[in-house]
């Protein structure tokens, strides 16, 4: 049953985990709330409580409310494979595969979703509590969360490469302190993480994958960190968004392709975006938006190429190659010592003859951009059936026929008193001087 405060979701009495957890897991919530049912005296607290979810497979129709503090879920094991890969594969062929479905400690979301529902009532884990103090230290650890299938509509796709399911992972509705997202799989979940109002939060070694949007923090927040996640989200979702956040850190994760954007902060001041890996197909790589001010954007790696996969040719985020990889609406922003590399078709670009712009300055002023080194190339891009020998093949190709001619650096008219400086040559920094500090990078 139970040992003190650990819980074995497969030991517990009431229900059963493989049929349906989310009843198992509410059960268990609502005996730590009859067995800790308030603060004790002599400077005691209500510790809370671990729930174990062993290796297996465990279907989830009962939505899982979490309205307690000091509450760790875990399992043993993220689980992640691609669903993706064995989607598009012909079914004639899956006798032959290894795995078909993740594994580890997974959680299969059967909610009925109905059409139209919310993020909050397609999600298998809702945390929601109202009152003071703001509920705390809720962790998530070490098991997957898996969608099944994706059946929305999409012009040319197979339903199972729509991103559309109304499923979301974990949903976290109220004012939180000191939550951990630590170690977990998230796959096919057209949300996968999204949480409201957040101060000190860890999102950190996560595997959060074609999902079609990955970690979407909402509301307002402050202080908190997205870290050394592997995160690849779809073409009409974010990889990292977050809104009206402060003291913001995301470092050292790798951001795959197809998401219509790879970091995008909106209203958000004194924060850091640094040595991150971020990997797209379209524009619109990394974006401050909304008056986003005095942020640090440093020692990151972009590269912009073109998708190699045969099923999803032709699907990009709608964007033409005039918006930029980088796009600054805000003010007093640092991007400094950023590589970034552009390796696409000449055809392709557009507007046909245009040369794209990597970072553009929309709007604010007092922006430094310094020292960034763009290296710009023409390929003939080719596609293949396999997603990994296609998109390893397409990033280990470095002997690119031709230049390609970039703006390195425009400025708009509405972003003035910035200082460019060894970013791009004169002929690739698009500014005016008379209100814009421009040093070029020298040429040979």
């Amino acid at each position: 049953m139970s040992t003190a405060n650990r819980y074995d979701v497969t030991t517990w009495p009431v229900g059963d985990p493989a049929q349906d957890i989310g009843e198992v897991l509410n059960s268990i919530i609502a005996d730590i709330h009859s067995r800790q049912p308030a603060s004790v005296d002599s400077d005691g607290g209500r510790p809370g409580a671990v729930i174990v979810i062993p290796p297996g497979d465990y279907r989830l129709r009962t939505q899982v409310l979490i309205d307690l503090s000091f509450l760790r879920i875990e399992g043993s094991g993220h689980g992640f494979t691609s669903s993706s890969i064995r989607f598009n594969v012909p079914e004639e062929e899956w006798p032959d595969l290894h795995e078909l479905w993740p594994g580890g400690s997974r959680i299969l979301v059967d909610l009925p979703v109905a059409a139209g529902a919310s993020e909050l009532e397609g999600a298998a884990f809702v945390v929601s509590r109202s009152g003071s103090p703001r509920i705390s230290s809720v962790e998530f650890s070490g098991f997957c969360i898996d969608g099944l299938h994706f059946t929305g509509e999409r012009s040319g796709r197979h339903p199972e490469n729509s991103y559309v399911n109304g499923k979301t992972g974990i949903y976290v509705e109220s004012a939180n302190d000191s939550f951990r997202i630590s170690e977990m799989g998230f796959v096919y979940l057209e949300h996968a993480l999204t949480i409201c109002n957040a101060d000190a939060l860890s999102i950190h070694d996560n595997f959060v994958a074609e999902c079609g949007s990955c970690i979407e923090l909402r509301g307002w927040g402050q202080a908190s960190k997205i870290t050394d996640n592997l995160i690849g989200a779809g073409p009409d979702g974010y990889s990292i968004y977050a809104e009206n956040h402060g003291g913001l850190l995301i470092t050292a994760n790798n951001v795959f392709p197809r998401g219509a954007s790879s970091v995008h902060l909106e209203s958000v001041s004194r924060s850091s975006v640094t040595a991150n890996r971020l990997h797209s197909f379209y524009p619109r790589m990394l974006v401050l938006s909304g008056g986003s001010s005095e942020n640090l954007v440093a020692s990151n790696h972009l590269l912009r190429d073109h998708e190699p996969w045969t099923p999803f040719l032709g699907v990009d985020n709608g964007l033409d190659d005039l918006y930029g990889l980088v796009r600054i609406d805000g003010s007093d922003n640092s991007v400094i010592g950023n590589h970034v590399s552009e390796v696409i078709d000449s055809a392709s670009i557009r507007p046909a003859g245009a040369r794209p712009v990597v970072i553009r300055l929309a709007s604010g002023s007092g922006n430094y951009v310094a020292t960034n080194h763009v290296v710009a190339r023409g390929v003939h891009a080719s596609t293949g059936g396999s997603a990994f020998e296609a998109q390893v093949d397409a990033l280990l190709a470095t002997s690119a026929a031709e230049t390609l001619a970039v703006t390195a650096v425009a400025v708009d008219p509405a972003s003035t008193r910035n200082t460019i400086l060894d970013s791009g040559t004169d002929a690739e920094v698009q500014a005016d001087r008379a209100v814009n500090a421009v040093r070029p990078t020298p040429t040979v």
